[in-house]
């Protein structure tokens, strides 16, 4: 291969503008792959983002073995995690929050007008996302940072 043409499948670019259309089309599930790297020789990676709509809440969930870090890219989320949900922590625009593999958690938007919409990276493209319907979560978490 020549060299000035070596690299020139090194880099992807995924524009905004198509995962905005998958993440608001009425049919879809609130998330969209950006890259997940199948098939171009990246095994590791998942990006992609997350809308949670205003007023609700993501399901309690783990993610196995991966870690797991988000960026807010836009509005506010109050994460809970724990095997009651017992901890919880307000995010908001600017925001990261790392997740360390099996640990329980809830995503909630904290507006009933604006989504909160993250930037989602996991350490292995297999999407893994365990449904928990644990014990009952408690009324009052024990606020952190």
């Amino acid at each position: 291969m020549p060299e000035a043409t070596k690299w020139r499948g090194g880099v992807t670019v995924v524009r905004g503008r198509e995962l905005e259309l998958v993440m608001r089309d009425p049919s879809g599930t609130g998330r969209a792959t950006a890259l997940d790297f199948v098939g171009t020789g990246g095994q590791k990676t998942w990006i992609g983002t997350v809308t949670v709509k205003p007023g609700t809440s993501t399901g309690m969930h783990h993610h196995g073995r991966h870690e797991v870090a988000i960026y807010v890219l836009r509005g506010r989320s109050e994460i809970r995690w724990g095997d009651r949900l017992e901890f919880a922590a307000e995010v908001a625009d600017g925001d990261c929050v790392y997740f360390a593999p099996n640990v329980p958690h809830q995503e909630l938007n904290l507006s009933n007008i604006e989504a909160v919409d993250f930037l989602v990276v996991r350490s292995d493209n297999e999407k893994i996302a365990i449904k928990l319907d644990g014990g009952v979560p408690v009324e009052r978490p024990e606020m952190v940072f």
